[in-house]
């Protein structure tokens, strides 16, 4: 994951652009991009703060609010596909979700979903 710039560069910026200069040349002086430059120097305009705001922390699965039915929807119907869950999700429960957040969820909680054999196949020749 990307990591932020550190304040001692968004101060050196701001006060680069506080001494007379735009903020695309303090950009191109500091390396960084020219929306950067204006972003923080609006930012300290606006709060008196250079800082970055702070990050959310981990992302929180929407589904997580729904694990128990999720949980009791495949111990009763163990063979429905994630597509299936999903549509199911949404048209009950009214929790949109990709698919792969469905996996995501399933795998947490230990839930693999296999691919199943096809019945009647032709034997070798």
């Amino acid at each position: 994951m990307a990591r932020g710039y550190s304040d001692d560069l968004r101060v050196r910026v701001i006060q680069y652009v506080e001494a007379g200069a735009s903020r695309r040349e303090a950009a191109r002086l500091f390396k960084i991009g020219d929306a950067t430059a204006v972003r923080w120097f609006q930012r300290w305009s606006q709060t008196g703060t250079a800082s970055a705001k702070p990050g959310t922390g981990h992302a929180r699965s929407p589904l997580k609010a729904h694990k128990v039915w999720l949980l009791e929807l495949i111990a009763a119907s163990p063979d429905l596909t994630l597509e299936e869950v999903r549509a199911k999700l949404l048209e009950v429960r009214g929790q949109k979700a990709g698919i792969g957040s469905v996996w995501r969820f399933f795998a947490r909680h230990g839930i693999s979903f296999k691919k199943k054999r096809a019945g009647n196949r032709a034997g070798p020749s």
